[in-house]
C-alpha cells in the first residue's frame, strides 16, 4: 500500500498542489513556517481525521484534498465490509470542507462517514506526529504497545469478555447488599407500587376507549335527536326511504321486461333498497348505544380519574404495566435475597476464578513478549547512535479488585538508562527530546514489523536530533522504506540525503497573500536544498560540494542496504 497521489486545494496557505509521491524515503523539507506540516494535515484530514472550518485557506469557499492510493491487495476487508468496489488495486479517496464546517467523504465515488473513513484510514497510513514522542511519557500507553507488539488482542478480548462477566455478576451482588433498614423501606414501596397497579387492573388502550365513550355521552341528546331524526327519515313507515325506494322498485321491475335500461335501473335501486336498509339497521344499533343512565356516567369518569392518576405517575398504560412486572421481579429477588445472593456468590466465585486464570495466561504472554521487545528496541536504538541505553519494561500487579483491571492483571512501564551503569528509571525523567524521538521511531520500526499498515508518516521525527543521532536516523528511515512507503518532514541535511524522491517546500507572498507550492526536486535541487540546510541562506561552494558528499554517500549506504 502506497499513496501515489495528494491534490491539495484552499488548505491553510496551500492554494493548489499535486504531489506525487514515489516509493521508499518521501522528504519534505523547507524553511521554518513555509507550511511543511500543512501536507501531514492535508494527509490526516484525507484518512479520516477531525477537521474544522479554519484550515480553508482565507477567502476561499471550501478546501478538498484527494489522495490516490496502490495497493497489491485485490481484497481488503474495508471494502467488503462497505460494499466498495476495489477498483483494479486503487483506492482514491476525497475529504471536501465547506465554509460552515461541514464535510464530506468519497472513496471510490462512494459517499461514506468520517467514522468509515477513519477505519479505512488506520490500513492506508501510520502518522507519526509531532506529539507522537510526548505519549511515550504517558505510562498508560505502555501496555497498549506491548499487547500491539506481542498480538495479544485476542488474548486481552477473550480476558474482557470474562472480565465483563464478573463485574456483571458483582453488580447484581451489589444490588442485593443492602442493610435490613433498607430492604424493609425497598419493600414497603414495592408493594405498595404493585398493589396500587394492580388495583387499578389496567388493561391496553381501555383510557383511550373511555374517553371516547365520555364524548359521546357528553353529546348525547344532540347524537340522538340527529340519530332519530335519520332513522325516521330512511325507515319511518309509508315515507320513509326504504318503503319509498320499495315502491319505485316493484314499478321498475313490472316493466323491465320490456326494457333492458328499466332492467337495469330496477336492479340498481335494489342494491339501494338494500343499502339504505343497512343503513337504518346500523343507525337503530347506534341509538341502543346512546341509552345509558346517570350512573355509567358517573362510573365512567370515576374510571377515567384512576387511570389519569396511575399514568401521571408512571408515564402511562403500558408504563404502569411495564412498572408492575419490575416491581414483582425486584421484590421477588429482595425476598429471595439469601437463597439468590448464595446462588450468585457461587456465580462469581467462578467468574474470578476464570478472569484470573485468563490474566495469569495473559501475563505470561506479555513478559515473553517484553523480553523481546526489549531486544529489539535495544537493537534499534544501538542502530540510532545509543549503545549504551538499556530498555525495559517494568510489570506490576494491578491494584483493582481481585488484582485486575480491564486490561488485565498487569501494568506495565517503560524505563530506560541513557547511560552505562546508570540504573533503569522512568523515561518522563531521564529521556532527552532527541532520546525521546529516537526511542519513538525505534518502537515505530519494531512495531511497524507487527502490522501491515501501508505508508508511514512522520511529521518532525528528528526533534531535538543532531550529528551522528541525525545520521542514524536517515540511515534507519531509509531501512524502514526499504519494505514500505516512508513519508518525513525534517529539518535535518542527514535525513534528506537519503531520500529516494526529496520535495521542498517553498512560501511566497503575492498580491498580499502567502502562497506555499510543494516542488520536486531534482539532483542539482536537491544539492542546494542540503546546502541549505547545513549553512543556511550562505550557500557556497564548501557547502554544495558536502552536500553532494552527503548525497553521494546515501546512495552508497542505500545501495548496501539493497544487497
Amino acid at each position: 500500500m502506497r499513496i501515489k497521489l495528494l491534490h491539495i486545494e484552499n488548505i491553510a496557505v496551500i492554494e493548489k498542489a499535486d504531489i506525487e509521491f514515489a516509493p521508499g524515503l518521501n522528504v519534505l523539507t523547507g524553511e521554518t513556517g513555509a507550511g511543511k506540516s500543512i501536507v501531514i494535515d492535508a494527509l490526516s484530514a484525507v484518512t479520516g481525521a477531525r477537521v474544522s472550518r479554519e484550515i480553508i485557506r482565507t477567502g476561499a469557499d471550501k478546501a478538498s484534498v484527494t489522495a490516490e492510493f496502490a495497493t497489491d491487495d485485490e481484497t481488503i476487508p474495508w471494502f467488503e465490509d462497505n460494499d466498495i468496489d476495489l477498483d483494479d488495486g486503487e483506492i482514491i479517496v476525497t475529504r471536501k470542507v465547506s465554509a460552515d464546517g461541514k464535510s464530506t467523504c468519497r472513496v471510490n465515488g462512494t459517499p461514506v462517514s468520517a467514522a468509515q473513513l477513519r477505519e479505512l484510514g488506520a490500513e492506508l497510513i501510520d502518522i507519526h506526529g509531532q506529539n507522537d514522542g510526548r505519549k511515550l511519557l504517558d505510562e498508560s500507553s505502555h501496555l497498549t504497545y506491548l499487547d500491539s507488539f506481542g498480538d495479544l488482542n485476542d488474548a486481552l478480548a477473550e480476558f474482557k469478555a470474562s472480565y465483563k462477566k464478573l463485574r456483571d455478576k458483582k453488580t447484581e451482588i451489589d444490588k442485593l447488599s443492602i442493610d435490613e433498614d433498607e430492604k424493609m423501606r425497598r419493600i414497603d414501596a414495592l408493594k405498595y407500587q404493585i398493589e396500587e397497579i394492580e388495583r387499578a387492573k389496567l388493561k391496553s388502550g381501555e383510557q383511550d376507549e373511555l374517553t371516547a365513550r365520555r364524548e359521546l355521552m357528553r353529546n348525547a341528546s344532540k347524537l340522538t335527536e340527529a340519530v332519530e331524526s335519520a332513522f325516521e327519515s330512511l325507515y319511518g313507515g309509508d315515507n320513509g326511504a326504504v318503503a319509498q325506494i320499495s315502491r319505485a322498485q316493484v314499478e321498475l321491475s313490472r316493466a323491465a321486461g320490456y326494457s333492458e335500461e328499466l332492467q337495469s335501473l330496477s336492479e340498481r335501486l335494489t342494491d339501494a333498497r338494500y343499502t339504505v336498509q343497512d343503513i337504518s339497521d346500523s343507525l337503530r344499533d347506534i341509538r341502543a348505544e346512546l341509552d345509558f343512565s346517570p350512573k355509567e356516567f358517573d362510573d365512567l369518569e370515576e374510571r377515567l380519574d384512576v387511570l389519569r392518576r396511575i399514568t401521571r405517575k408512571y408515564g402511562g398504560e403500558e408504563e404502569a404495566l411495564d412498572r408492575l412486572e419490575q416491581s414483582l421481579s425486584e421484590l421477588a429477588d429482595i425476598e429471595d435475597s439469601s437463597d439468590r445472593m448464595e446462588k450468585l456468590s457461587k456465580e462469581l466465585n467462578a467468574c474470578v476464578e476464570e478472569a484470573v486464570e485468563l490474566a495469569k495466561e495473559l501475563s505470561k504472554k506479555r513478559r515473553a513478549s517484553a523480553e523481546m521487545l526489549e531486544k529489539r528496541v535495544m537493537s534499534e536504538l544501538s542502530e540510532l547512535n545509543m549503545p549504551g541505553v538499556e530498555f525495559k519494561a517494568e510489570f506490576t500487579t494491578t491494584e483493582g479488585e481481585y488484582g485486575l483491571s480491564a486490561s488485565g492483571g498487569d501494568e506495565v512501564r517503560f524505563l530506560m538508562s541513557a547511560n552505562a551503569g546508570q540504573a533503569p528509571g522512568r523515561i518522563s525523567r531521564i529521556a532527552s527530546g532527541g532520546e525521546l524521538s529516537r526511542i519513538m521511531l525505534a518502537l515505530k520500526n519494531v512495531l511497524s514489523a507487527k502490522d501491515d499498515t501501508g505508508a508511514m508518516v512522520f511529521d518532525e521525527v528528528d526533534a531535538g536530533v543532531s550529528g551522528i543521532a541525525a545520521q542514524r536516523v536517515g540511515e534507519k528511515l531509509a531501512k524502514l522504506a526499504l519494505g514500505r512507503q516512508v513519508l518525513c518532514v525534517t529539518h535535518l541535511p542527514q535525513i534528506a540525503a537519503m531520500a529516494d524522491m526529496h520535495f521542498e517546500i517553498q512560501k511566497s507572498v503575492a498580491a498580499g497573500q502567502t502562497f506555499t507550492h510543494v516542488i520536486a526536486l531534482d539532483l542539482e535541487g536537491r544539492k542546494q536544498e542540503i546546502a541549505r540546510l547545513s549553512g543556511g541562506e550562505n550557500i557556497t561552494a564548501t557547502t554544495l560540494s558536502s552536500a553532494e558528499e552527503q548525497l553521494a554517500a546515501a546512495e552508497v549506504y542505500k545501495a548496501s542496504l539493497r544487497g
